[in-house]
């Protein structure tokens, strides 16, 4: 007679199957969320943490105060217009000076804020600025034309090494990296103190163009005086 055999597989083991399968992918479900919440909590600790004031984005006034900053003594500057004179900024000595940086050239929006800022002369006194300086890189005559093309009449320097705008470290808010300028406005009072600055120009948003309203609100809001 041939032996009888066994089953190596009862039933009931069988039976057992769908039940260990079960906790098999529960534990592979439960080490997946664990690893998930690892490298989440691994991301959130290892965020830089939020800078205030000095060159750094001011998430509260929506941009930047590079240096010098207010109450620091304007730098001099004797820069060529692109009228054929050469402008300093001592000849404005007891007036305030509103002085714009910008990238120039290539920036179309650069030259319609000055263009805004032509029109809006009269707003630009009622705020206690006696005059508009606008500075930027480039061969004066490729400025002096590109201010033919769009019609403005403001005072146009420029800074063709970018050794003013070194100075005023308004080549560190720009897209092309310190080549060129952001979009800084420095205001500096009649006694050549800054009463106030602005680098709208740096990153992430890279601004290129501040409505007027804006501008003027910020400045009036941000304007110290001595």
């Amino acid at each position: 007679m041939a032996p009888t055999k066994t089953n190596p597989h009862p039933v009931s083991n069988r039976k057992d199957r769908p039940k260990r399968r079960g906790l098999l992918w529960g534990g592979i479900a439960a080490s997946i969320v664990a690893v998930l919440a690892a490298v989440i909590l691994l991301i959130t600790t290892n965020q830089p943490p939020a800078t205030t004031g000095g060159p750094a984005q001011s998430s509260a006034a929506g941009y930047a105060i590079g240096s010098p900053g207010p109450g620091a003594q304007a730098p001099g500057f004797s820069l060529p217009s692109t009228s054929g004179s050469t402008v300093k900024l001592s000849d404005y000595r007891g007036k305030s000076v509103l002085l714009y940086f910008h990238e120039g050239l290539g920036c179309q929006p650069c030259w319609d804020q000055i263009r805004d800022l032509d029109a809006a002369r009269p707003q630009l006194k009622a705020a206690g600025i006696d005059q508009l300086l606008t500075i930027t890189s480039g061969p004066v005559n490729l400025i002096a034309q590109k201010m033919d093309d769009d019609n403005l009449s403001a005072i146009a320097l420029a800074d063709t090494r970018l050794d003013i705008s070194r100075t005023y470290e308004a080549n560190k808010y720009g897209m092309m990296g310190d080549s060129r300028n952001g979009h800084s406005f420095i205001l500096v009072g009649p006694d050549g103190t800054i009463q106030w600055r602005a680098d709208y120009g740096g990153a992430p948003d890279y601004t290129m163009y501040v409505p007027v309203n804006k501008l003027l609100s910020d400045l009036l809001n941000g304007k110290t005086t001595k």
